[in-house]
């Protein structure tokens, strides 16, 4: 937060095998002595109070919806014009480039929006509304914190021409990032959602394990988990980080924040979710950066906090590389 004198960061750091919450920090932060000059705003829990558009980080769901519908595999290529019309709206790259032609699985490793947008529409209205609840948008996660907000996903019958196109790269719809951690600890685990907890044991009793859902087959879970690994390879978002001995899987983002009905030129929200190692994940990790200055793209921001929090808490936690 502090590198890119940004507005508030979180990182939320999680167990995504139980989703049992291991460590979550705000900044800036308050001092618990002196709360009387803090504003509301630096008093909030960002990892459950924060509504933001999550942007790229979103991508992973899309392809996720996709391949659960058979509407694409991991090889499925799509050509990719430089940009794409969805109804009244012009949906371009980060960066400019020709026409391409990339597999699902190269979309997600660049992150391409013409491509996100092509496997979301593949998907359809509908089906990729179902998938968006089903992995728990829209909804509190239920974690034991005060005031948990609960994001803003468009209901069928208020979507426009481009909604599904906005939505398919994480505009147009708001989330918190314990819900971006929930439901990546669902692809990280083998596809079962769970509400995160925050106390594993409370008066010496031991507190129950909520119970979890299948969301994602776990043969889907396992591809978009390959995938992320891409992520961090050799052409990925977030090529340059790495914890030696461990393969990483995560994803990028970069969201403009959405201003008076339109969406700000300047004010960005940078995030990144990963998890450790990628075949058998016992660490996950979501950090969101709120309006960073500078750079504002979550692989410079965000990426490398998560490989900074991965290199010392892999071992601490008894993690075997892999």
């Amino acid at each position: 937060g502090r590198t890119y004198d940004a507005a508030g960061a979180t990182a939320v750091v999680m167990d995504p095998r139980s989703a049992d919450v291991l460590a979550l920090a705000n900044w800036p932060s308050v001092d618990p002595a002196d709360l009387a000059d803090a504003s509301p705003e630096e008093l909030m829990n960002h990892a459950t109070g924060f509504t933001y558009e999550p942007g790229s980080t979103f991508k992973a769901f899309t392809v996720a919806a996709a391949l659960e519908e058979d509407a694409v595999d991991p090889d499925t290529v799509f050509g990719l014009p430089p940009s794409i019309q969805v109804a009244d709206r012009t949906i371009e790259e980060s960066h400019p480039r020709g026409t391409v032609s990339l597999s699902v699985a190269d979309i997600l490793a660049q992150s391409s929006n013409v491509g996100a947008v092509k496997v979301g529409l593949e998907v359809g209205e509908r089906k990729f509304d179902r998938w968006v609840r089903r992995l728990g948008f829209a909804e509190p996660t239920g974690i034991a914190y005060p005031g948990e907000e609960r994001g803003i996903v468009p209901e069928l019958d208020q979507y426009s021409g481009s909604t599904l196109g906005n939505m398919a790269i994480g505009q147009g719809l708001s989330v918190t990032p314990i819900q971006m951690a929930a439901a990546y600890s669902a692809i990280a685990n083998g596809g079962v959602l769970r509400q995160p907890r925050l106390v594993v044991r409370e008066g010496g009793a031991r507190v129950a394990e909520p119970p979890g859902r299948r969301v994602l087959d776990e043969r889907t879970a396992t591809r978009v988990r390959e995938m992320l690994e891409g992520v961090l390879g050799p052409g990925g978002t977030a090529a340059e980080v790495e914890v030696p001995g461990y393969t990483l899987a995560g994803k990028t983002g970069t969201a403009e924040k959405a201003e008076d009905g339109g969406y700000s030129e300047s004010d960005f929200v940078a995030s990144f979710v990963g998890f450790a190692p990628a075949t058998d994940p016992g660490l996950l990790v979501a950090i969101v950066v709120d309006e960073p200055r500078g750079s504002y793209y979550g692989a410079d921001v965000a990426a490398p906090a998560f490989g900074q929090i991965a290199e010392f808490a892999l071992p601490h936690l008894g993690i075997p590389p892999g």
